[in-house]
């Protein structure tokens, strides 16, 4: 009995323990559970910051990869700036500025000073002979582009009594073809066409300005594919001539050039044809010319006035160049119509010679014109410059259909110094044959020599 009640008492004993142990295990689990609850709950909220610092990191980085592309993009566009400034400047003789767009400003202009001596026959008395000297041209002015192809000139001469204007063009441009509006050249003769600034003499042959070549106002076209240029253009008359309302003159001018080069030489043939309907304006025309140099007015061939009521002329043209030597000529014919009369045509040429003497300098050529002269060796490298000399023989005569005007043959040489390709110094000697010369001589004597002696200086940008 006692063993059975020690065995219950045992029994009940390991039974309160256990129940006691499970509770305690129980209790223990609750606990636990409540610690997983609470590390997950933790874990979640970790997680949640973990992904919020990771989007203000994502967003961070965004924001510092973009302020650097930023700042690379502005380095880059500086530096595009600093290596492409908005307007570009060359200096050509006077500073170009180019812009963006196409458009682009120029100033121009030249200045020419000359100094000349006529010595005639002693019989003969003109206060025109002798010593002289004048600012032949003094010309200022702009030129450029505008976006579309279009271009522009205007310039105006301070030389002499008055303020002239010798270009005022729009132009425009497309491949070979161009149009010009405005007062500009016509297109008569090479030696006309060519800039007195690049011209072999101080003046032009006789017949250019003994026929009355200038510029005129009126609408050109010219079109160019390689060797080949035409030019063509309807006129009416020099600008300082249009004050009048009264003035309804009109002229047509043409030019064909072919310009071939072969192997190193350039050659040039050209013709030209103008004519000019004289209208109201004027009833009479007057050819004459000065003794080779433009520091005297004394005429020793002149037409005097001739009732008119038109003109017509063309002529021929022909140059090479080949290394230092240069050869021009041309022959030109003006032909006017007198109403009621026989028509008289007088004619004007001349052939030259030039050569350089200083090694890898020749004559320039553009667009069917002779062109500047850039020494190889100029005063600005150390070098001695360009030194070119010329011969050239012209010829005028005025005496047709019953009208003397005389006749002029001029022999010339003349000694050029291009220093710098925008300065140039200029000596001239020529000697002029006359015969029915318009001023006697003693005794009535219309037949006699006279000698001229020039000197120029000249800059021009």
């Amino acid at each position: 009995m006692t063993l059975l009640l020690r065995s219950s008492a045992v029994s009940m004993a390991l039974a309160l323990g256990w129940v006691q142990t499970a509770q305690a295990q129980t209790a223990d689990s609750q606990a636990i559970q409540q610690e997983l609850a609470a590390m997950r709950a933790q874990m979640a909220r970790m997680a949640e910051r973990i992904d919020t610092l990771e989007t203000q990191l994502a967003a961070a980085e965004a924001k510092a990869e973009s302020a650097s592309s930023a700042a690379s993009n502005a380095v880059s566009l500086a530096n595009a700036a600093a290596k492409e400034p908005e307007v570009k400047v060359a200096w050509k003789g006077a500073p170009e500025l180019e812009g963006k767009g196409g458009w682009s400003f120029k100033p121009r202009g030249r200045l020419q000073y000359d100094a000349g001596i006529v010595n005639a026959p002693g019989s003969i008395s003109d206060r025109g002979l002798g010593f002289a000297s004048e600012v032949r041209r003094a010309r200022l002015g702009v030129e450029g582009d505008i976006p579309g192809g279009f271009g522009y000139k205007f310039e105006l001469d301070f030389a002499g009594d008055d303020v002239e204007i010798t270009d005022a063009v729009l132009s425009y441009k497309d491949g070979g073809v161009g149009v010009m509006i405005g007062q500009h050249n016509g297109f008569q003769s090479l030696e006309e066409l060519t800039s007195s600034r690049f011209i072999s003499f101080m003046e032009r042959a006789a017949f250019t300005d003994a026929f009355g070549f200038e510029r005129r106002v009126g609408v050109s076209g010219s079109y160019k594919s390689g060797p080949l240029l035409v030019q063509a253009g309807v006129f009416t008359d020099n600008i300082s001539d249009l004050n009048s309302d009264e003035n309804n003159s009109y002229g047509f001018d043409g030019r064909v050039v072919y310009a071939p080069e072969l192997g190193s030489a350039q050659l040039h043939l050209g013709a030209s044809a103008h004519y000019r309907d004289l209208g109201d304006a004027a009833s009479s025309v007057r050819y004459r010319q000065r003794p080779f140099v433009h520091t005297s007015d004394t005429r020793f061939v002149d037409t005097g006035s001739i009732a008119a009521s038109s003109e017509t002329s063309y002529g021929l043209e022909a140059a090479a160049i080949s290394g230092p030597l240069h050869f021009a000529g041309e022959a030109y014919w003006q032909k006017v119509a007198r109403p009621g009369m026989a028509n008289p045509t007088f004619f004007g040429g001349y052939a030259e010679l030039g050569y350089f003497l200083t090694k890898g300098d020749t004559r320039g050529y553009k667009n069917g014109i002779f062109d500047r002269v850039k020494p190889a060796n100029g005063v600005d490298k150390g070098g001695p410059g360009a030194i070119q000399v010329n011969l050239r023989y012209d010829r005028l005569d005025l005496n047709d259909a019953g009208i003397i005007g005389g006749t002029q043959d001029g022999y010339a040489i003349s000694l050029i110094w291009t220093p710098t390709n925008y300065t140039r110094l200029m000596v001239n000697y020529g000697r002029m044959e006359y015969g029915n010369a318009a001023i006697p001589a003693a005794a009535g004597d219309t037949s006699y020599a006279v000698d001229a002696f020039g000197m120029r200086a000249q800059v021009d940008f």
